[in-house]
């Protein structure tokens, strides 16, 4: 698999439909949750093309919404999230090959539907003209993230998670890991952020955590106000990963990206997170949330990314449904060509 800041070919999306989550077709919450998506997807289709599934009947209002770049084709959904339900790009040789990991709604959450998402990863493989692997590993893309020198970073709670993989061992994971991502070496964090355990929550996805910046740096959020149950939970994440080593046997450089001051939204811990975020061809889109800590965290990224633009998104909307930037993108590499 390679790593996200490689040249992509184009970036996948999927558009709301409606549902338990999103709300019924009229609806504003629907709305609102189709305008922020369309926003994500009118900028990143500045510097590279967006592909953006819609619902069977959903398809003329997702072309309503975005502009030039953005190309939309019609499938049945259940849900929105392409980073999960869609499939991971790899490359097998000098030809594309997409992961289609076993999809069951974040571990047959009760709320969930993931009938027609179960198909979407092989569907975009081959729309995509990709080598289709089927893996039997139940697995989601938020719940990974590699450095491209063959680390890839894990948390227990979601691929040892009873629910999505019962009988696995951990060693049965990474094989499977590694066989489908190129990977040699594991790292496995023991849990995610707080709120993530909630009722809607994904049960620990690496990617609102920690990602790579480049081989041997990695961001990782850090909650700094030690009223939020989070303060020693990142706390404890934040000091494996310093004494955690790649693949090569590399130390990492961890940057600590704070959170939002927000400890609160719905009556429950906040997990708003800067890490969340999206890398392309010259750009990061990073959802920002009208916090205090926001252009801390957007200049501290600069830094990390000075070759790319970095771009904004309204992540308090797409939070407010589950999840990111990142958790709603997926990107498809560009076979042949690498750049570090």
């Amino acid at each position: 698999m390679p790593p996200e800041w490689e040249p992509h070919e184009r970036t996948w999306m999927a558009f709301p439909p409606p549902n338990a989550t999103f709300g019924h077709e009229g609806s504003a919450s629907l709305n609102a949750a189709r305008i922020a998506w369309a926003d994500a997807a009118n900028t990143i289709a500045r510097y590279e093309p967006v592909t953006l599934i819609a619902d069977l009947e959903s398809g003329a209002a997702a072309r309503a919404m975005t502009g030039a770049g953005v190309s939309v084709i019609e499938r049945p959904l259940d849900d929105a999230w392409m980073r999960d339900s869609g499939p991971t790009f790899t490359k097998s040789g000098q030809r594309l090959a997409a992961v289609d990991w076993v999809f069951n709604g974040w571990g047959a959450q009760r709320w969930a539907t993931w009938e027609r998402d179960a198909l979407l990863a092989s569907d975009v493989g081959r729309h995509s003209d990709a080598e289709v692997h089927h893996s039997k590993l139940t697995n989601e893309g938020g719940g990974i993230h590699v450095d491209g020198v063959g680390t890839v970073l894990l948390t227990e709670t979601v691929q040892l998670d009873p629910h999505r993989n019962p009988g696995w061992t951990r060693e049965q994971v990474e094989t499977e890991i590694h066989a489908q991502l190129g990977t040699t070496h594991a790292i496995w964090l023991p849990r995610g952020l707080t709120r993530d355990y909630s009722e809607f929550g994904t049960r620990g996805h690496v990617d609102i955590v920690a990602t790579f910046v480049s081989p041997g740096l990695v961001a990782a959020h850090s909650q700094l106000d030690s009223a939020h149950p989070d303060f020693e939970v990142t706390k404890e994440l934040i000091a494996q990963l310093r004494a955690s080593t790649d693949a090569t046997g590399r130390p990492f450089d961890v940057v600590e990206i704070p959170a939002p001051t927000a400890l609160e939204v719905d009556d429950d811990w906040t997990d708003f997170s800067y890490i969340n975020h999206y890398v392309g061809n010259g750009f990061v889109v990073v959802g920002i949330f009208d916090d205090a800590n926001d252009d801390v965290a957007l200049d501290l990224l600069a830094q990390l990314y000075p070759s790319r633009r970095v771009e904004r998104a309204d992540g308090r909307t797409i939070f407010a449904y589950g999840g990111g930037v990142h958790c709603i993108t997926q990107q498809q590499p560009r076979v042949g060509e690498k750049s570090l």
